[in-house]
């Protein structure tokens, strides 16, 4: 005993040394990024992690019984921890649970706000253990704790140092198949010049436009396709009921877009009627279907991934969104909101939530650079991207109130001087954004807004405090106008005016409180009727307006034109024609060639039924665009600009009952290869269910497949849509000669 005891301050004085006996070197360049679809147990010495019920604990020498664990990634370098029970390792607190299923933003919505700032119990980074050796620790992110022995540890130093063992019989992380085998092989022509199209007008992101709460559906989330495709209860209430928006444009009942047939139930918030099915993932029964429904997301990331192994090459991926529409849907509580409804809020947003994006692909393929989605932020860097037989992306901008620019200012609101935009072009080009529309529907203090009518007609009057400013005093009947002409939706709202920045008549700075009864003041102008005639707005560029121009020229930025209304659009070509400057027009205006004539391009569709007695007929619009640019010098490449997530719905069926005059025949059948060659498609399936084109139409970005090769099976020869594949040249072409010309305007 006495023995015993002198031994005891000697035990005392070794503990320290013993508690660290585990430590081995570090081991530089440990692998934390590459483990995304591995099976593992995880191993602790020689304690393996067993699943029980509910929970998971460490067992001595229990490999047998060890927890067999799908890792998928979250982002670079964070997973989730998927059992073979399809059960999930998760730390909402300090205890570590095992549950089977995981709560992200969209369950987290109080009081009409979904909580932006919420991260899963579920999400791990893998860290290379602070004991060293070939071993990791885990980090919760949601607690900023470690994984230790019985839950959570907050000090880095007491957390356990974990082997990945190699493993069998996990389970099969939920996720939606490409229906599509091959490798991308074909990165050029013959001629040395890039293989590939472009889509020159693209939405990845619109979950994130309004708001944050309209638009139901995301590109991709971390927690995987349960999470970025569920129910859109939680988004349009029961029966698509809140969904006004998409209920309205869609014409589910309302073809003619008439809001006053729609007032007693906003009253009452909610439709009088089902408007749609909400399920999603997995059975998706009335959605995705950019055909009919424009409030669902139609561009989820592995559907854009089929699209780009049939020859998708470049995407020009615009943030966009509206304030008025948010600032109604929000503020009479229909729907639920992220943040507020001022379009830059939205617009960084996205920005960098596209950023994300690219980690997140990145994470899937095994580390940081080894997506095939790739932003690029110049032409010699999209030249390397699509050369190496990846997917090139630009950021680009396109919404009403750009750099918080209101035609009217805010309260508290920035002066939008030619200093303020200089510094807020610096700003959004380091931050990657290389194409900008100066304005989307709505009057700014660029310039007047596209002239839109109907709702976005009585929109601009709410989003600005002015009355509607629209003439029939026109430019020459050949330019082409756009979106800016045709009758005057409000006649009683409209007041044209000389000074177009003149002070505004009203003050709606609490519109966003009291939407509906804000707007029911005006009640007797809205129901006064409309003018039949060709009308455009009253005003052309601002001076600030023209110094936005100037100031993208400089930094050889794409100017997108197909918004602007019909004077700005002839001052801009007056500018650009002075100054020998491209430009984009990706609703596919071109001005009888002019644009081409500059360098620059237009956008061109492809047509929806077949005619026997017209062979090639679907696929004119192709050829007839490359012959006029080829006729003005340009490269003879023709951009596809499909506005997906835009509001502009989508090419519909030739084989639905009505959708042709004449007899359709030679339907999509599988399988099918792409047209280069290097890819085999299958029949597209939409979680359980299978998807046909021939029936239903391009319901997503995922059947640019089918699209491809239904106008291959009417086109004339192979030759008949080479124009398309080569539309990405077309564009990067355009993007350096900006830049070469900006270095003489003062880049």
């Amino acid at each position: 005993m006495h023995s015993l005891l002198r031994t005891l301050p000697t035990l005392a004085l070794l503990t320290p040394l013993l508690a660290g006996c585990d430590r081995e070197p570090v081991v530089e360049g440990l692998d934390v990024e590459g483990w995304s679809g591995q099976c593992v147990s995880l191993r602790q010495d020689k304690r393996w992690l067993v699943p029980g019920e509910g929970s998971y604990t460490w067992e001595r020498g229990a490999e047998d019984q060890a927890a067999r664990f799908r890792l998928q990634a979250a982002d670079l370098g964070v997973y989730l921890l998927f059992d073979e029970a399809e059960q999930y390792l998760v730390a909402n607190t300090e205890l570590v649970t095992r549950e089977p299923a995981l709560q992200s933003e969209l369950s987290r919505i109080v009081g009409g706000v979904i909580d932006e700032t919420f991260i899963s119990g579920g999400e791990w980074a893998l860290e290379p253990s602070s004991r060293g050796g070939e071993r990791y620790q885990l980090h919760n992110r949601r607690n900023d704790a470690w994984l230790g022995r019985d839950g959570l540890v907050m000090e880095e130093g007491d957390a356990l140092a974990i082997t990945l063992e190699p493993a069998v019989g996990c389970a099969v992380f939920p996720e939606l198949s490409l229906d599509a085998a091959g490798s991308i092989t074909k990165t050029t022509f013959d001629d040395g010049t890039l293989y590939g199209i472009v889509d020159a007008h693209s939405h990845l992101l619109s979950n994130l436009s309004f708001g944050g709460g309209i638009y139901h559906g995301a590109a991709f989330h971390r927690l995987g396709v349960p999470h970025a495709l569920p129910d859109c209860e939680a988004i349009h209430g029961p029966a698509g009921r809140h969904d006004f928006f998409g209920y309205i444009y869609d014409g589910s009942g309302n073809s003619t877009g008439d809001l006053t047939a729609v007032l007693g139930d906003l009253v009452e918030g909610e439709l009088s009627v089902d408007n749609h099915l909400t399920a999603g993932y997995p059975t998706f029964p009335d959605w995705p279907n950019a055909v009919k429904r424009s409030t669902h997301q139609v561009q989820y990331y592995r559907w854009l991934e089929r699209a780009w192994m049939a020859g998708l090459r470049l995407e020009i991926q615009h943030a966009t969104t509206n304030a008025i529409i948010c600032n109604f849907m929000v503020g009479e509580g229909i729907a639920p909101s992220r943040y507020d409804c001022e379009d830059m809020t939205a617009v960084d947003r996205i920005i960098d939530e596209t950023w994300a994006m690219q980690r997140y692909i990145d994470a899937q393929h095994g580390g940081e650079g080894k997506g095939w989605f790739r932003i690029v932020q110049s032409p010699a860097e999209a030249r390397e991207v699509i050369a190496a037989g990846k997917l090139a992306v630009v950021l680009g901008i396109e919404t009403s109130d750009l750099f918080d620019c209101h035609l009217t200012p805010r309260p508290g609101g920035p002066v939008c001087d030619e200093a303020y935009v200089e510094a807020k072009l610096d700003e959004y080009y380091e931050r990657g954004v290389r194409a900008l529309f100066p304005n989307h529907k709505y009057d700014n203090r660029f310039t007047p807004g596209d002239g839109s009518g109907d709702f976005l007609e009585l929109g601009n009057f709410f989003n600005s405090g002015h009355w509607t400013n629209k003439t029939d005093s026109c430019p020459e009947p050949d330019m082409p106008r756009g979106f800016d002409g045709g009758a005057i939706s409000f006649t009683a709202l409209n007041f044209p005016r000389d000074v177009y920045l003149s002070d505004p008549p009203h003050d709606f700075t609490g519109f966003h409180d009291d939407p509906l009864d804000t707007a029911i003041e005006f009640v007797q102008e809205i129901l006064g009727g409309s003018t039949e005639g060709q009308f455009c707005q009253n005003g052309a560029f601002t001076d600030v307006g023209e110094a936005l121009l100037m100031g993208m020229m400089a930094r050889g930025m794409i100017i997108e034109l197909d918004h602007l209304p019909a004077w700005s659009y002839k001052r801009a070509f007056e500018l650009l024609e002075e100054h020998d400057y491209p430009a984009a027009g990706t609703h596919g205006r071109h001005w009888d060639g002019r644009i081409y004539a500059l360098g620059g391009i237009s956008t061109v569709g492809l047509g929806r039924c077949h005619d026997a007695a017209d062979p090639g007929s679907s696929v004119r619009g192709v050829t007839e665009s490359a012959a006029r640019i080829t006729a003005q010098g340009g490269y003879p490449g023709t951009p596809m600009g499909f506005d997906l997530n835009g509001f502009a719905g989508s090419r519909g069926p030739r084989f639905a009952e009505g959708a042709c005059s004449t007899e359709q025949v030679n339907p999509i059948t599988y399988p099918f290869e792409s047209y280069a060659g290097d890819v085999t498609f299958a029949q597209p399936q939409l979680g359980e269910r299978a998807v046909d084109f021939n029936t239903e139409g391009m319901i997503h970005i995922g059947l640019l497949p089918e699209l491809l090769e239904d106008a291959r099976r009417d086109a004339a020869s192979e030759a008949d849509l080479e124009p398309l594949f080569r539309s990405a040249e077309a564009w990067i072409r355009m993007w350096e000669l900006a830049e070469a010309r900006s270095e003489t305007l003062g880049g």
